[in-house]
């Protein structure tokens, strides 16, 4: 008779305790259902959102398309891969190049000298490189100024006095700063090696100035910079065969690091997130099986005779 009486209570509290949480939902659900006008405005803003952005990139698809420069091919370097470093060998290289055959025009006013020191070269290289350089310095105590050969502060000479001379000396256009040229130039490094070793005659019908050369790499073809790189234009120190291709390839990375002189940092730091966040992740899911074992191992049993009492 008890029994009886507690699964009929049973089932009556069971049945009240639904009825409220059925009726607590359907408040949330009627408090929570948006009115036709809101459902228009969201959608309407989708649809306007969706067909904005299909726009931003059918015009930049256009854009591409009608460009009569050849876009750079992707190229294996050794610095592509998810953790790889730069080649440090071929940083020393590029500055070979550079200084050798680049910096006669193109100026690289971001990067000093100290910037080389465990880079490519030793601190008393780097100082050996900086005093081939004389640098204007001054006033002295007499009010003059003068000449002092570099050090390792300083930064890399600019080839002409101002943007008019440079202009003056190169029929009228401006040799850009090679400091952050790769994150300049879509394509990067890619760009770089394309646009050194793309010269090429001009196609027939196209009609080019004076001191303009035809490269299919940059943009219009028509370009004011004569090829600089030919095989064995310059020596390497360690005596590596300077083909044109080397040549490019080297001072691409060469100005790929100046441009991130934190890659290697940045890579070594990844290494050190990834081996930590997965050693936090193990524990924690340890802790978490730990914590929460009790409560997925207990057992409910139902004893009808101590119900019966």
């Amino acid at each position: 008779m008890a029994a009886t009486i507690g699964r009929i209570c049973g089932v009556q509290l069971l049945k009240s305790s639904n009825r409220a949480v059925l009726q607590q939902i359907n408040n949330f659900s009627t408090t929570r259902t948006w009115s036709k006008t809101q459902k228009r405005f969201l959608a309407t803003m989708g649809m306007l959102a969706g067909g904005a952005g299909a726009l931003v990139y059918a015009l930049e698809q256009s854009v591409e398309a009608s460009g009569t420069e050849v876009h750079a091919p992707q190229l294996p370097w050794s610095h592509s891969g998810l953790i790889s470093s730069l080649d440090h060998a071929s940083i020393r290289r590029g500055y070979e190049v550079y200084k050798q055959v680049c910096a006669a025009c193109h100026s690289m006013r971001y990067i000093a000298y100290r910037n080389l020191v465990g880079v490519s070269h030793t601190e008393a290289e780097a100082k050996a490189e900086a005093e081939e350089i004389q640098v204007r310095d001054g006033p002295n105590e007499a009010g003059d100024y003068f000449m002092r050969p570099g050090k390792l502060s300083d930064y890399f000479p600019n080839p002409y006095a101002n943007e008019e001379a440079a202009r003056a000396a190169n029929n009228g256009a401006f040799p850009p700063d090679l400091s952050y040229i790769t994150l300049a130039r879509k394509g990067g490094e890619d760009y770089i090696f394309a646009l050194l070793t793309g010269y090429v005659d001009a196609p027939a019908g196209i009609v080019l100035r004076e001191g303009q050369h035809y490269n299919p790499y940059f943009p219009g073809g028509a370009i004011s910079m004569a090829q600089a790189l030919y095989n064995e234009v310059l020596e390497y120190e360690d005596g590596t065969p300077a083909s044109a291709s080397q040549l490019a390839k080297d001072v691409s990375t060469f100005l790929k690091w100046c441009s991130e002189p934190h890659w290697d940092e940045r890579k070594q730091m990844f290494i050190k997130a990834v081996g930590m966040f997965t050693l936090l992740g193990v524990l924690a899911y340890y802790i978490k099986r730990h914590k929460w074992s009790v409560l997925k191992s207990r057992k409910i049993v139902f004893n009808p005779k101590k119900s019966d009492k």
